[in-house]
Order: structure tokens, then C-alpha cells, then sequence
């Protein structure tokens, strides 16, 4: 590495975060549907307007539907069709050891595409009825990851490009890697910078171009703590480190699926979706903060 390309990832890694808290809490809604399918919800994607969604569950499954709003903005209920199962290169039902979905991305076209971990690979379908899969190349160093803590978050920018983000980090660097998918094959295109042991757990990016990154921690019995930071994605990685805003442990439950939309006003919003773990005292729940710059 030529020292000047290193002490630019040296400066990114070790450089205090804007702690800006630029967003600020609007609405949730706890939900829930009598189907047991229902729960562990780890991915996520956002529509135009906040209004159609989809998400992705550590058991499997996929649903999408509508959030409901009041005049306000505000989520009032959510409208969905069935629980429908994920399915392997065969358009057959996926093994117990190979169904653990964790990222959501969608191109514009509707074409999806989904991570998991404990079997660590992406999966491509060709629209949200996840019909017959096509399977990406792996990258070597997918097979170092812990079985836990694989390709968590996806996401596609405005170029129709797929980044990954895995929950596993560098203890050597104190970073997360971002791959890329281009030509064919994975790329570090930049590294996350880790902060107080939070991991990442969901991307998206924004109307604006920029990265954002939901992050979580478990905090003993106090529950969990959540954070979203943003960054810009440059050719020289990411830059421009900012936290938009840190939830106190147990405020909301796991939140693990992030999207990023637009208001017809034209502000940001982030929503977010808590995994369950298919445990009764843990909850699904829809979470929103407004982006004030």
C-alpha cells in the first residue's frame, strides 16, 4: 500500500465521528400477524413516500406490503400479503442450515437480492415473488466469517451497484469492511470504522447518495441499543463519518432492517424493523427517525 493511500485509512479509522444527532424520533408500531411464519425480520426495503415495503426473515421468508400513515406522517398500520418462503437455485424450499436471510436490496427494476448467514453467500431473484434463485460468486474471505456474523446489510446506490457489510470485523484494523459487486466479483470498496462495539446490521442508501448504516449492540438485560451513522462512498472509500442518532439500551427493541426514503417535502426518513428472534418477550416493531439535514 503506498503511504499516502494509507494514511488516508489511517486518518478515516482513527478520526472522531460529526456526532451530530441530525435525526430525531417521529412514530413506531408494534406488529403483528396471526401466521407462524411471523417474525424474525432482518431485512428490509423501502418504497417512494415510505408507503411500500418488503422484508426478509432469519427463518427464511419473505412478505411485502403497505405502511399506513396519518396526515402527519405518522404510521397508523401496516397491510401486507401472505408469508411466502424463499427459495434455493431449484425453486425448491431452502435447508434450516441455508435459510438464515439477513440483507434486503432491490434495483429499481425489482430484481432483490438477499444475504445470509451460517452458509455465507447472495442470492439474486428476480423479483419480490422470490421465485428460482441465482447465486453470486462468494468471495474467499466469506468463508472466515464467524457462522453468526456473516453479510448482514445490503445495499444498492444510484449507479445499480450491490455493497455488502458484514456483521464479523477486522480486530487487526478496528473495521468493518464494505464490499462491492462489480465485474463479476467482490471488492473492498471501503472500510466502517467501529465504535463502541456496536456491529452493523442494515444499509440503505439515501435519496441523497450517501451510505447509511444501522447499527446495534445488546446491553445486558437493559436490551438493546441502536445506532445509525451516514457516510459518503467515494472512490477512496467512505468519508465524512457522521451519527444521525444512538437509541439508550431497551428504548426500542432489535432493530436490524433499515430504509431510507423521501418526503414529497423532500426530507429524510429512516425506518427501521426489529427482529424478534422468534421469542415472546421481544417484539416486531416499525421505527422512524426524520432526518433534519
Amino acid at each position: 500500500m503506498r503511504l499516502c493511500a494509507c494514511l488516508a485509512l489511517i486518518a478515516t479509522l482513527i478520526a472522531p465521528p460529526v456526532l451530530a444527532q441530525e435525526a430525531v424520533f417521529t412514530s413506531s408500531l408494534s406488529w403483528s400477524i396471526d401466521d407462524p411464519a411471523f417474525g424474525g425480520w432482518s431485512g428490509l426495503e423501502i418504497g417512494a413516500y415510505g408507503l411500500d415495503f418488503a422484508a426478509i426473515s432469519d427463518h427464511g421468508a419473505i412478505i411485502n406490503g403497505q405502511i399506513q400513515r396519518d396526515g402527519t406522517g405518522k404510521i397508523t398500520g401496516i397491510r401486507v400479503t401472505p408469508v411466502r418462503p424463499l427459495t434455493n437455485q431449484k425453486g425448491g424450499t431452502l435447508g434450516q442450515n441455508r435459510s438464515d436471510a439477513e440483507g434486503l436490496a432491490m434495483l429499481p427494476g425489482g430484481q432483490i437480492f438477499v444475504s445470509f448467514e451460517r452458509k455465507h453467500r447472495v442470492m439474486s431473484y428476480s423479483d419480490m415473488r422470490a421465485a428460482q434463485a441465482t447465486a453470486l460468486p462468494a468471495d474467499k474471505a466469506f468463508k472466515g466469517f464467524p457462522p453468526n456474523s456473516g453479510l448482514e446489510a445490503l445495499a444498492v446506490d444510484a449507479a445499480g451497484r450491490l455493497y455488502a457489510v458484514p456483521e464479523f470485523w477486522d480486530a487487526h484494523r478496528g473495521s468493518t469492511p464494505v464490499y462491492r459487486f462489480a465485474g463479476g466479483d467482490w471488492q473492498i470498496a471501503g472500510q466502517i470504522p467501529r465504535r463502541d462495539d456496536m456491529v452493523p446490521v442494515g444499509a440503505d442508501f439515501g435519496p441523497d447518495g450517501k451510505l447509511y448504516l444501522l447499527e446495534r449492540k445488546l446491553v445486558g438485560v437493559f436490551g438493546f441499543a441502536s445506532r445509525v451513522r451516514r457516510f459518503d462512498m467515494t472512490p477512496q472509500g467512505t468519508r465524512n463519518e457522521q451519527v444521525l442518532f444512538e437509541s439508550d439500551p431497551g428504548e426500542h427493541d432489535n432493530l436490524e432492517g433499515l430504509g431510507v426514503w423521501r418526503d414529497p417535502a423532500g426530507r429524510i426518513h429512516l425506518t427501521m424493523i426489529s427482529d424478534d428472534n422468534f421469542q415472546f418477550f421481544q417484539k416486531t416493531e416499525f421505527v422512524e427517525y426524520l432526518v433534519a439535514n
